[in-house]
């Protein structure tokens, strides 16, 4: 398969998708233009990777993915286990050992308006190859950042826990304009006016060899960001999740970014703020790397 800056576009495309216990053509994985997901946003997805064939952390994405929809208030007609498996057949069938996974549930036509009751739920995995969001020379100089005029709105007001389709909908506009501007992504701060998040990425921060991350109140609990915290406390280093206001940016040392797709990936510039591509953050990508790869982490 081509990858995720295909000019075909995904609609268009070989392969085989998971769609409700069945794998059927790419180019047929399509629903009705009432689905309830396109107008009201009752959709919730996951972003996974397979290394080498295996898929990173599976059972705890597939866990999330169900999580997330009990917290919209639907449940997902399959197991965890079965979910999993789900993935597992599409890596297989594609043969895509290492790429890039896309499980999504959301509710389909069965009723328009703002209930949903009489909905069916539906669950499909597609996977695609698709490197490292940012290639590694670009990674390895430091993204540079925008920061949002949006801000992360409080846990009172959005199911922010959920890895939800409408809560990426001031990701989308945020990215926008940073790319506008020339930046590589945009950071935003939250309802409370603390330093949350990139647009799909978690935020970590540097100052005399101990390592700072704001706190998760009112964003998701990142699978990549729990991993590089073990990976970093391997190493010795002090992990402390705080709450980190903006006029701290000027005082610390490296930054970097930590998700599924962005990986672990340094941070050159926040706004006005410049940091140092340092070793810190060098040592976590390679961590990082050898862990999925399942290599000894640290030789």
């Amino acid at each position: 398969m081509s990858s995720a800056g295909s000019s075909a576009g995904f609609h268009d495309r070989d392969g085989w998708i998971w769609f409700d216990g069945e794998m059927i053509p790419w180019r047929e994985a399509n629903v009705h233009i009432l689905t309830h997901a396109l107008h009201y946003a009752s959709s919730v997805f996951e972003g996974q990777r397979s290394y080498d064939g295996e898929i990173f952390r599976l059972t705890e994405h597939s866990q999330r993915l169900v999580d997330s929809a009990a917290m919209l208030d639907f449940e997902i007609p399959y197991s965890v286990e079965e979910i999993d498996a789900a993935a597992n057949e599409v890596m297989k069938v594609n043969d895509l050992p290492n790429a890039y996974f896309r499980p999504v549930a959301w509710r389909g036509s069965e009723q328009m308006g703002v209930s949903a009751q009489l909905t069916k739920v539906h669950l499909a995995v597609a996977a695609w190859e698709w490197p490292s969001y940012w290639p590694m020379e670009q990674r390895l100089k430091g993204l540079r950042l925008d920061i949002s005029d949006w801000k992360r709105p409080s846990p009172e007001t959005i199911p922010c826990k959920s890895k939800a389709a409408g809560l990426y909908m001031i990701c989308t506009m945020s990215k926008h304009k940073a790319e506008a501007k020339g930046y590589d992504d945009s950071l935003f701060f939250d309802y409370k006016g603390r330093i949350s998040e990139a647009t799909g990425a978690h935020v970590f921060f540097t100052k005399d060899g101990t390592i700072h991350t704001p706190t998760t109140d009112c964003i998701l609990e990142g699978i990549t960001r729990k991993a590089v915290i073990e990976l970093a406390q391997n190493r010795g280093f002090e992990i402390v999740v705080r709450d980190i206001m903006p006029d701290e940016l000027e005082g610390f040392e490296q930054s970097f970014l930590t998700g599924t797709a962005a990986e672990v990936t340094p941070i050159s510039e926040i706004g006005p703020y410049n940091f140092e591509v340092g070793e810190i953050c060098k040592a976590l990508m390679k961590d990082y790397d050898d862990l999925v790869h399942r290599r000894q982490v640290g030789a």
